[in-house]
């Protein structure tokens, strides 16, 4: 859901629900029975059921007597792409208003008959695929309710007995792109890892290769390849050689007393 606080009104846009995708599980009364399901629209069933009601309204909270827009007048906008029902809003409502001010709109709702469903199963969970709908209401939630996909009929009922239901996606849908999110960034993460290792192992190998070919272009002219020496040994051999000449001087040459005594 994105909403745009404007000057007087407020504009919210987003996916009502998501085709093609299983709900969390449901429990709700279905063809006579309480049943723990997970259901889907089939696509073209939001785009058949606009097509059969032009005057789908815009409530909050599923309160009928809150309309805050209708496709009728054309301050509301709801179509079916390749992603699910989408939804373009524009509300004058104040308290509506102040409430996107204030951050409490928190998921859309929509309200529908069901004309034909398929029931199946997936793994052992039980699955309900909506075939076709008589949309009724979309609503904008705000903060006293939940988005999460969930199903307000549990009350037992007869088979046949058409009965207004409820479902919301939003938080679905967020907590979908969340891991999505999350698990782009875990690869991006090792992906910048990969890249930094092979970094390393690239210049290490560049490394390698300059000492070998050095090496082999001095073993190629008959060269040695020296290893510099430790700065501290040579300022300490320096050291040494200073000292020997310095008692090399102090050392007295007995050679022309020997010749002098030798002549005697």
């Amino acid at each position: 859901m994105k909403v745009e606080v404007r000057e007087d009104s407020v504009f919210i846009s987003g996916y009502v629900n998501a085709i093609e995708r299983y709900s969390k599980p449901i429990k709700e009364s279905l063809h006579g029975k309480i049943r723990t399901f997970i259901e889907r629209i089939k696509a073209g069933v939001f785009r058949t059921a606009l097509k059969r009601n032009d005057d789908v309204k815009v409530l909050l909270n599923h309160d009928k007597n809150r309309v805050l827009a209708t496709t009728k007048d054309g301050s509301a906008k709801l179509e079916e792409d390749n992603i699910g029902l989408r939804a373009e809003v524009t509300i004058t409502d104040k308290e509506v208003v102040e409430k996107a001010r204030d951050g409490k709109l928190v998921g859309w709702s929509f309200g529908f008959y069901p004309n034909s469903d398929e029931l199946g199963t997936e793994g052992e969970t039980e699955t309900r695929t909506l075939l076709d709908i008589d949309l009724q209401e979309v609503s904008i939630l705000d903060d006293t309710k939940s988005p999460a996909y969930y199903g307000t009929s549990i009350e037992a009922r007869s088979e046949g007995e058409k009965v207004m239901e409820y479902r919301a996606t939003i938080e679905e849908i967020q907590e979908d792109a969340m891991e999505k999110h999350e698990e782009v960034y875990k690869m991006t993460d090792k992906l910048h890892q990969q890249i930094e290792e092979e970094k390393k192992e690239a210049e290490l190998e560049l490394i390698v290769e300059k000492v070998v070919n050095k090496i082999l272009e001095k073993m190629g002219t008959g060269e040695k390849e020296t290893i510099p020496n430790n700065p501290v040994e040579e300022e300490m051999k320096a050291c040494g050689n200073k000292k020997d000449e310095e008692e090399k001087k102090r050392e007295i040459d007995y050679s022309s007393y020997e010749e002098r005594i030798n002549k005697l």
